[in-house]
């Protein structure tokens, strides 16, 4: 009787255990989620609402109808989609992208997912918003080397776009302009979002969206230090950092761009850029400005090295690699427009 007692005893012992052994690990995956909650916010599933330009149906299907125009470009070879292809994350999986002429630009394409909720266009932030970043490439030498002047003809040439540009536009005179042209794809690009992802389920409470190895490599993303430029909504986007805050990345990384400098030509903005969004990464190599790294668990170490001042060793970045995968949401599908017969007015292709 005594013996059954003790046994009995321990096995309620040992089952105690197990009790607060649980506990502690509900306790500690709970905390997890708390601050990963308070460092990050889900995609939402429908875009933000634009400052001075009110979203319509009509507005979007002519913003998507030009996101794929390649007539926008003096070759009409290149479309906005050429270098921010909706199939491939919204990037073009070139170290930078090629241009008219087959001229190379000075930096990476970031991708055009999610790029709403960024506090400004380009590496280097010298646009304000999605219609400032559209009218850029189109006038670059090195991408689509148009000019407003003969975009505008373009669009004028083909009775589709006039009529388009009306409904979009109404009780406006002249409609067809190059500035209604960024506006009515600024529209567009504003609906490229990527919800639902498995972190985003983890935001909203699923603990089982992620797996213990991922939940550590989100663990090891926030001690470390990441998300203090890494954070929010696109995790990125937010903020203007100096690439080599500690040390400074090899050379062949840096291309000798100094950044932000050029826009603002203030000492301090030496080497700085806009923090890229990390959603989606795993669909979007090459990574940094200058395209030079395709390892996502490279990057990683680099970022660890040249911004925090750590070395981390191959658990940890590949930990935070897999993690960084979970940021993956549902891609847009996009229908391809058929886009208008040009007509004999139309400007022929320079190449």
């Amino acid at each position: 009787m005594d013996n059954h007692s003790g046994i009995k005893g321990r096995r309620l012992f040992v089952f105690f255990l197990l009790f607060l052994f649980a506990g502690a690990l509900r306790a500690n995956a709970d905390d997890l989620m708390a601050r990963a909650q308070a460092l990050f916010k889900p995609i939402p599933a429908s875009p933000p609402a634009l400052a001075n330009n009110p979203v319509t149906p009509e507005k979007l299907k002519l913003g998507r109808m030009l996101y794929f125009e390649p007539r926008l470009s003096d070759s009409a070879l290149i479309s906005c989609n050429t270098c921010h292809n909706l199939g491939m994350g919204g990037a073009d999986f070139q170290e930078t992208s090629t241009g008219h002429g087959w001229k190379r630009g000075p930096r990476n394409a970031p991708t055009v997912f999610n790029a709403v909720f960024n506090i400004a266009q380009f590496w280097d932030g010298r646009a304000s918003t999605l219609m400032e970043q559209a009218k850029g490439p189109v006038q670059a030498s090195v991408e689509m080397n148009n000019t407003p002047g003969k975009v505008v003809r373009t669009l004028k040439s083909m009775p589709r776009y006039v009529e388009l540009f009306k409904k979009s536009f109404p009780g406006e005179a002249d409609p067809v302009t190059f500035n209604n042209m960024a506006r009515a794809i600024e529209v567009f690009e504003a609906t490229l979002l990527t919800p639902d992802s498995r972190f985003d389920r983890y935001l909203k409470g699923d603990s089982n969206s992620l797996s213990p190895y991922e939940k550590e490599g989100l663990s090891l993303f926030m001690g470390k230090g990441c998300a203090n430029c890494h954070g929010g909504i696109n995790m990125g986007g937010t903020g203007y950092y100096t690439f080599g805050l500690v040390e400074r990345p090899p050379a062949e990384i840096m291309v000798g761009d100094v950044g932000r400098y050029k826009v603002t030509k203030t000492k301090s903005d030496e080497y700085a850029f806009k923090a890229p969004s990390l959603r989606n990464i795993e669909l979007t190599p090459p990574y940094f400005h200058s395209g030079k790294v395709w390892s996502l668990k490279h990057a990683v170490a680099i970022m660890g090295s040249a911004q925090l001042g750590i070395k981390l060793n191959d658990a940890e970045t590949d930990r935070i690699a897999a993690f960084l995968k979970t940021t993956t949401g549902v891609q847009p599908r996009v229908e391809y427009p058929i886009l208008p017969a040009p007509a004999a007015t139309t400007p022929r292709p320079e190449l």
